[in-house]
């Protein structure tokens, strides 16, 4: 295989190859089965240093130009894109082409990434800066209606950001556990604590 990009920033095993780079690019919108944005897709496989960044962005443009990749729809401002029939036929190619530990990486960095943004368009935070400190307020929402928000103080910026992110990992959860708080139900006190004991880190 002809080693023919940068080296820096890449990780043992990582792709050296830009026809190695395109296949994989092509995997995930074909694995992943949703329009992506380039963004998302570089981020995806910049997470685990699989590729060098400027390389990445080299040959997702150059998909782009060959019609491999097609722009979609347009979601919260940014670009999405999608497969043509000849972007199928490079992902096609992948088993042959990239280390499974490689496309295993990458395509689940791709569908948390896309969870994220799924989880923040749905549920929403907002920072507002105080004399004090900062006000959080999040919200869950239920499509039409908000089914749960509330607003936390941070005493600094940083504080903050850790309930902003905190909150929008398991929005869900804390739904669950402050609406079995309020209803006395113990059970589902119970189960709604395990949960959250679960997705600490």
């Amino acid at each position: 295989m002809l080693f023919n990009t940068f080296d820096e920033g890449i990780a043992p095993g990582g792709l050296r190859s830009k026809y190695e780079i395109k296949t994989l690019i092509c995997y995930l919108y074909y694995s992943v089965k949703e329009n992506m944005s380039r963004d998302l897709v570089i981020e995806a496989i910049r997470e685990d240093e699989l590729a060098n960044f400027f390389e990445v962005s080299a040959a997702f443009d150059e998909l782009v130009s060959d019609k491999s990749l097609v722009e979609a729809d347009s979601v919260d401002g940014e670009q999405t894109y999608t497969l043509s029939e000849n972007g199928r036929m490079i992902a096609m190619q992948l088993d042959s082409t990239v280390a499974y530990s490689v496309k295993d990486k990458a395509l689940k960095c791709a569908i948390k990434l896309l969870a994220d943004k799924k989880t923040a368009r749905e549920n929403f935070v907002d920072i507002e800066k105080t004399e004090n400190g900062f006000n959080v307020k999040c919200t869950v929402s239920g499509g039409d209606v908000d089914l749960l928000s509330f607003t936390l103080y941070a005493p600094d910026i940083d504080q903050a950001e850790i309930i902003k992110k905190s909150f929008l990992s398991y929005p869900s959860t804390v739904y669950k556990s402050m609406l079995a708080l309020m209803t006395k139900d113990r059970e589902s006190v119970g189960e709604a604590l395990e949960e959250v004991y679960g997705q600490i880190d």
